[in-house]
């Protein structure tokens, strides 16, 4: 399955016991770059400044369900532009704890070589009032 989903760097990157770079593949290289993905601010990359995720421009917003409607589309958008090898599900957003600000970002997708199911909560947290 690895010559279709890729093989890539561990994210964060490090090394491992004998001093290599960790590698990673398959479902696992799909997760870390879902993750690369919302992590990433749109315009921080300087060579590639569209790549990333809105979401950081909420960082003030209330966490109530309009933010999270909000989130929603904006993790939709960017996951479908930016990871081909997978078939996005579901994105459901749900305010978390109100005190911490926090947002629980359930992602629900469909791996397209494999047709394998996953999911991953990606908690997101915003500026407390």
């Amino acid at each position: 399955m690895s010559e279709i989903t890729g093989r890539g760097w561990d994210f964060p990157p490090h090394l491992d016991e004998r001093n290599n770079i960790t590698m990673v593949e398959d479902d696992t290289l799909i997760r870390n770059a879902i993750l690369i993905i919302l992590n990433t601010a749109r315009g921080e990359r300087v060579m590639r400044p569209e790549f990333g995720c809105d979401i950081h421009e909420m960082i003030f917003s209330p966490a109530n369900q309009h933010t999270a409607a909000t989130v929603e589309r904006l993790v939709s958008e960017a996951i479908k532009r930016w990871e081909p090898r997978i078939i996005l599900r579901e994105v459901r957003v749900t305010p978390g704890q109100a005190e911490w600000g926090e947002l629980l970002i359930e992602i629900s997708y469909q791996i397209k070589s494999t047709h394998d199911v996953r999911s991953l909560v990606y908690p997101f947290y915003l500026t407390p009032a």
